[in-house]
Parts: structure tokens; sequence; C-alpha cells
């Protein structure tokens, strides 16, 4: 039973979409102002990555909470609280004037910036079923897959136009006051009065442990997040890629960005088109071969290629991003499918065990490899076949199941 009239697909893909932007904008549009922001501030770039970690870091803790109080008080309620906070915190952070002030409102953007994704997920699943939750699925990847690529090219225009990186933190007041302005009017509550779930501490932790433990939840969640992982090493690492080793400005952070992201949008709406004509295993299976032709390719180029350079430097990412695109919406939609009754839990753990580890890629495994392209590449390699092996291992466990069954 659905819990609202399916409003237009179209609509609600753009919306969901949007919403869903305005924590990969938080991110990226302030990577072209690390060197600004390290100058401005009088701190190392290293320092000034910290804004990136410690706003994963209360983004991953909050998601923890978001997909619950939606169970408790609503979808929509809960996105629009958050939209408020996001814009207060990004009004701190255009006018600290210091690093600790500055992370303190990162902090703040985290605790609110991912109840745009994780509520969204389920209102999708509220709302549709079957192939046409996987097709809206894959259009919201798609139109959220543009604003990592999209995100430090504005960064990088709003500074080359001669503006300050506050002016960076005003923009993203702007466009989340239009997602504040659209949710209120287009969102539809999906998750009605009698279907939800009071809040209770006792019973939410018990929950917490019984499905975040839960060992088939597990190899989904970390079969995306891990393989995940190896696309946000080069995000998290683009100001050493573009600055440092195909040294270019600030306005050159779409040579990275574009084929990440270029790669992920074709993959989503591949995915899209899948949907009723292939099995959730064969897209999967795709994802990861084409993840793994992209490593090999990386790997191959930068341990032979004298220089680092334009375009082939840039090029295998595009596979990877298509895989991790037809990848995702099956074991998104599948960790959503084990838990009917308490989606919004289940969507928060699943991007708490997702942010988690982008915080580590961001904070500890790009610090540590992206001084070296070949060190980035096989990185990279390692997270996509960490990857694998959770999903493969969920395959078996599926096939020995299904056997088990046919037997009996």
């Amino acid at each position: 039973m659905t819990a609202a009239v399916a409003p237009s697909t179209r609509r609600m893909a753009l919306l969901l979409a949007g919403l869903a932007m305005f924590g990969p904008f938080s991110i990226d549009t302030i990577f072209p102002a690390f060197p600004q922001l390290a100058q401005r501030l009088a701190v190392d770039e290293v320092a000034v990555q910290q804004t990136i970690s410690v706003y994963l870091l209360f983004y991953g803790l909050m998601s923890l909470a978001h997909g619950p109080l939606s169970d408790a008080w609503g979808r929509k309620r809960v996105i629009l609280g958050g939209l408020v906070i996001f814009v207060g915190a990004s009004v701190g952070c255009a006018l600290s004037t210091d690093l600790t002030t500055l992370l303190a409102f990162r902090a703040l953007q985290g605790l609110s910036a991912g109840v745009g994704m994780i509520v969204g997920r389920a209102v999708i699943r509220d709302l549709y079923h079957g192939h046409d939750a996987q097709r809206l699925m894959s259009q919201v990847s798609m139109l959220f897959g543009i604003a990592p690529a999209i995100a430090p090219i504005i960064g990088g225009w709003i500074l080359l136009s001669g503006a300050g990186w506050p002016l960076i933190f005003w923009f993203l007041v702007v466009f989340a006051l239009v997602l504040l302005a659209a949710t209120a009017r287009f969102l539809p509550e999906t998750h009605p009065v009698e279907a939800r779930i009071a809040l209770s501490p006792r019973t939410l932790l018990r929950d917490y442990v019984r499905i975040g433990f839960n060992p088939r939840f597990l190899r989904l969640a970390l079969a995306g997040s891990i393989g995940f992982g190896g696309i946000f090493l080069y995000i998290s690492s683009a100001p050493a890629i573009v600055m440092q080793h195909l040294h270019l400005d600030e306005g050159g952070f779409a040579w990275l960005f574009i084929p990440t992201i270029g790669g992920m949008t074709t993959g989503s709406f591949l995915s899209g088109r899948m949907a009723g004509h292939s099995t959730p295993t064969r897209q999967v299976a795709l994802g990861f071969t084409l993840c793994a032709v992209s490593a090999v390719l990386n790997i191959g180029y930068v341990a032979l290629a004298p220089q680092f350079a334009l375009p082939w430097a840039v090029m295998p990412i595009f596979l990877g991003g298509m895989g991790m695109a037809l990848i995702f919406p099956i074991l998104a939609l599948a960790v959503l499918d084990m838990y009917p009754l308490q989606r919004g839990l289940a969507s928060s753990l699943q991007a708490f065990v997702q942010l988690m580890i982008s915080t580590v890629v961001a904070g500890v495994v790009s610090p540590l490899l992206h001084n070296n392209p070949l060190h980035l590449a096989l990185g990279q390699a390692g997270f996509f076949a960490a990857g694998f092996v959770f999903w493969y291992w969920e395959h078996q466990r599926e096939r020995a199941s299904e056997a088990a069954g046919t037997a009996h």
C-alpha cells in the first residue's frame, strides 16, 4: 500500500535529486578555494582539508537520526527542518574569520546536509515499487551525479570572478533556500500518521543493533560503500590531482569531475533503461566488470605513461563511475526492501556506513595516497575489489539459500 498518491515522476526526480545534491555541493564547491582558505585563515592546506573530514564525520553521525526521525515525524517535516538548519550553518560558514569557527559551522552543515538524500530514498520507496522504484532511483542518481561535477566548477568561477571564498557559502545559502521553497510547495507527505513509529531511545538502539549487525545488511551496505570509495578517493583528492599533478588552476576541476560524473550519469541512465529488462544480479555484475576494466586501465596508464597528462589521465575513471552507478540503485533498494516498516532507519544505517567509509577515505586514505598518481590508482583498485568481494559473498549466500529452498 502506498502512503500517498504518486505525483509526477519527473517532478519528483528533479526535487529529490536537488535535495540529494546539497550534500555534495557542500563538499565539492569549496575545493578550488583550498589555497585561498589556507592563505586567508593562516593555516596549511592539510588543515584546510579537515573542513571536508569534519563535515563528513558529522554528516555520517547525524545520518543515524534522519531516517528514524522521518519514521516518527513524517518525511516532509524532517526535510524542511534540515534545510532550515543548513541555511543557518552556511551563513555561519560565510561569516567565519578563523578555521575553528569555520569547522564548527561545517560540522553543523554536516549535521543537516544528509537529510535530503537519506529521507529522499525512503520517499521513493514509499511511493513506488519494483521496477518503478528502480527507475526513479536511477533518475535521481543521474541528476544527483551532476552535483559533484558542476560544484567545483561553480566554486572555481566564483573565485575567478574576483570574489573571495565566503561567496561560495552564500551560493549554498541561496541554493538551500530555493530547495526549501520547492519542498514546501511540491513534496507530498508520503509517510502517513498511522504508519509512524514513536521514538523510543531503547527501541531505537535495539533496532540499530538488530539491523546494523544483520550479516546480509552489512554485505549489501559494504559492497556499495566500499566500492564507491574508489570513486570518492579521486573526488576527495581533487585539489592534489588538478593543481599538483595536472598543473591546472582553480578553473581546471572540470577536467577531473566531468569524466567522473559523466560516467555516473551514463550508468544511472542505463540502470533506468535496464529496469525490467535485466536481472539485478546481471546489472551488478556488469557494474563491477566496468569497475575492474577502469582499474586496470588506470593502473596501466600511470605505471607506463612518461607523464601524468590530459586527457588519458582522467578517462579510465569514466568507466568506474558508470560501473558504480549501475551497482548502487540495486544495492540501495535491496537494503530498503529488507525492512519495509522501517525504511527510514534502514536508509540511515546504509548512509552511515557509506559516510563513515567516505570520512576515512577523505581524512586518512587520500592524504596518504594523493601525492602519487600510481598510489591513487592502486588505492582505487583496492576499493573496487573489496566492494566486489562483499557483493560476491552476498550473491553466493543467496544462491545457497535458493538451492536449499528448492531442495526442501
